[in-house]
């Protein structure tokens, strides 16, 4: 199945994820999040998956936080209900799959960047790998 931001390929039992969206330094948008929790749901029932691993386009981030410029038009009760969807149909998603996510961390992982990351059960970072989780300063 064709994605817009995201590809996919799955090789030896291996689903790869790659966040398709460097020019954004892989920032979560809506359609992201959607296209992130169907590919993880039809892998989790899909044989032909032993396990995941999810990473970020290019060498500058994994996931750069959340797309700002999207979602600056959003209400706060729309930010509020999509940042719930988010955590339910994508973190959640991962964290209680039965079968191994591993975040593969190169560059940028901030904000919900990082909450991706944390929500994987195996984290491995690059020297390069820069975390945090700058929305509490």
């Amino acid at each position: 199945m064709s994605h817009e931001t995201l590809l996919t390929e799955i090789k030896d039992r291996i689903l790869y994820i790659i966040i398709n969206r460097e020019s954004k330094l892989n920032a979560l948008n809506k359609d992201t999040l959607a296209e992130l929790h169907e590919v993880i749901t039809e892998a989790e029932s899909n044989t032909a998956v032993g396990g995941i691993i999810i990473t970020g386009a290019g060498e500058k981030a994994f996931v750069a936080g959340a797309d700002i410029k999207e979602f600056s038009s959003y209400s706060v009760e729309e930010g509020i209900s999509l940042a719930k969807e988010g955590q339910t149909k994508v973190f959640d998603l991962i964290q209680n799959l039965g079968k191994p996510v591993i975040a593969a961390v190169n560059g940028f992982a901030l904000g919900g960047g990082l909450e991706l990351a944390l929500s994987c059960h195996i984290r491995v970072a690059s020297e390069t790998a820069k975390l945090g989780l700058p929305e509490v300063s």
